[in-house]
């Protein structure tokens, strides 16, 4: 299971990094939202179940990476390359569009692994660290998209755009790429959230269960 969450990862990100992103207009921000989340919600999800227990496993003995500050971590990542400035940069610079890219990435990795890898002594502890981690997130990218789908204004450009062949207005495309990031952000990462929270609960039944036998 493990190797094939791994490999769907590893194929998911390669479509959108080798496909997609070089062959769409990168002017475009609801192109790079669709990469964006694919991403952080997609690939990097697969990959840290794949490598969640395996030595390259990089939460595994480290206690300071919780989920909270992971997420924190992300928060500052996603949002501060959706400033503006940065943004630009982005879109201009190959080299920038490499950074920002392995920056979400390797943001998405350890937020996920930090919720589903680790030492299996205080599994369950992380479980419900990263059930506040997960829908902390949510939050923050509902919070973003939400932003960005009703500002009056465009912040990324004025000019036209082709969103995957389809001529876009900048505030148009705009608020498509804050719908996109409102809907798969929160969507996933709440679904993360629960499904964390379920599993904790469900594993202390039998315990309950037990003790009551007794």
């Amino acid at each position: 299971m493990k190797t094939f969450s791994l490999l769907a990862g590893l194929m998911f990100l390669t479509a959108l990094w080798g496909l997609v992103l070089p062959l769409a207009d990168r002017t475009s921000f609801t192109v790079h939202m669709v990469v964006h989340m694919g991403v952080v919600a997609g690939g990097a999800p697969l990959v840290a179940l794949g490598l969640s227990g395996s030595r390259f496993d990089v939460t595994a003995g480290r206690h300071w990476i919780t989920p909270v500050l992971a997420s924190i971590v992300e928060l500052f990542a996603v949002w501060g390359w959706h400033l503006p400035a940065l943004r630009a940069l982005s879109e201009s610079s190959i080299i920038f569009t490499v950074v920002e890219q392995a920056s979400f990435f390797v943001a998405g990795v350890v937020l996920w692994l930090s919720c589903l890898g680790g030492a299996a002594v205080g599994r369950e502890e992380r479980r419900l660290a990263g059930t506040f981690g997960l829908i902390f997130t949510s939050m923050h990218m509902t919070l973003l998209g939400a932003l960005l789908s009703l500002s009056p204004r465009p912040l990324y450009g004025t000019g036209e755009v082709s969103c995957f062949g389809i001529p876009l207005s900048a505030i148009a495309d705009q608020q498509a790429g804050g719908v996109v990031m409102l809907l798969v952000g929160a969507i996933v990462y709440l679904a993360g959230g629960v499904a964390l929270l379920s599993r904790s609960l469900n594993a202390g039944i039998p315990n309950e269960t037990g003790s009551a036998g007794r």
